[in-house]
């Protein structure tokens, strides 16, 4: 997949485009990709995704935005695996969100983009005041050449399928919940760095994995695999959080404790999947009963994963 930065850049031919934030690529706008694949394969251009980075309610109200589910980069990679050729990253920022509906038609979708069919959302809103909606798009495309459609939301088990959703499962510790609503686990991405080695003095040698993460959507211990580091995914344990007992954190960290392995695995760059919530996280009065808490944390993982 291209990945362009900003829209200054004409795409490389004419396309068949998507818009939205798509944070998680869950199975809506899963549903929404695929049918642009197929209309893509349909008229033989590319499949394209324009995105925003950050999103715009991070823009307009960061400290009420919501937690992000995927970075960019993990969204960015979700969204090749579903077959898109195209991708533009469009920098949120004030000049972008001042541009009238118009104008977004006519210079980005049109001039940028080269737009020939548009896929959108069923809630779909864009241009300054959120002005712009679906009727004023089928007008522009009959002016400019281009034909839009809406897609409706996926519905899973009586809900809709949305970001909050998945949000609100992972919160609660319903990781099956939220699995079954992005059509796969939850997972984070991040590279292995140096840490201060207090699982190897509690007897549990843990991958430090940096996080882009500053707010992530989950915390706690989990029964986790973790792919990079082979042909298979590996099981373990999964700490996620600010370590109340040891060496407390002012940003939560995710350490990853892997079932009979001993490599150096340093500067790797590993997806953790998080598939089930063991307990959240607590502070322990000291080393020894956060020892023994780990303990039965590994054995719970382990009988998790029938080892």
């Amino acid at each position: 997949m291209l990945v362009f930065r900003g829209t200054s850049q004409p795409a490389p031919s004419a396309t068949v485009l998507t818009i939205g934030n798509f944070d998680g690529v869950h199975l809506g706008h899963r549903a929404l990709l695929a049918r642009l694949c197929a209309v893509a394969g349909e008229s033989g251009l590319p499949p394209a995704v324009l995105t925003f980075e950050p999103h715009p309610r991070e823009f307009f109200a960061p400290e009420s935005a919501p937690t992000r589910l995927s970075t960019l980069r993990e969204k960015l990679e979700l969204i090749a695996e579903d077959g898109i050729e195209l991708a533009f990253v469009c920098r949120f920022n004030r000049a972008f969100a001042s541009l009238s509906a118009d104008q977004f038609i006519e210079d980005v979708l049109v001039k940028t983009l080269r737009v020939r069919h548009l896929i959108i959302g069923d809630d779909f809103r864009f241009g300054a005041r959120r002005a712009g909606d679906f009727a004023l798009l089928q007008r522009a495309g009959e002016s400019f050449g281009f034909r839009v459609e809406a897609m409706a939301s996926v519905v899973e088990g009586g809900v809709r399928v949305s970001s909050s959703a998945v949000r609100d499962a992972l919160w609660t510790g319903e990781l099956e919940r939220a699995a079954e609503l992005l059509g796969r686990p939850y997972v984070i991405d991040g590279r292995v760095v140096h840490g201060d080695k207090v699982g190897r003095q509690l007897g549990y040698a843990t991958a430090n994995i940096r996080m882009k993460h500053d707010r992530p959507p989950l915390l706690g211990v989990f029964a986790v695999e973790v792919t990079g580091l082979g042909g298979r995914p590996l099981p373990g344990v999964a700490n996620l959080g600010y370590r109340p007992t040891a060496n407390a954190v002012l940003r939560p960290i995710l350490e990853v404790h892997l079932f009979d392995f001993a490599a150096d695995i340093y500067g790797a760059h590993l997806t953790v999947r998080f598939l089930h919530k063991i307990r959240d996280e607590m502070k322990f009065p000291g080393f020894d009963a956060l020892k023994a808490q780990i303990a039965r944390d590994v054995d719970t993982a382990r009988q998790y994963f029938k080892l």
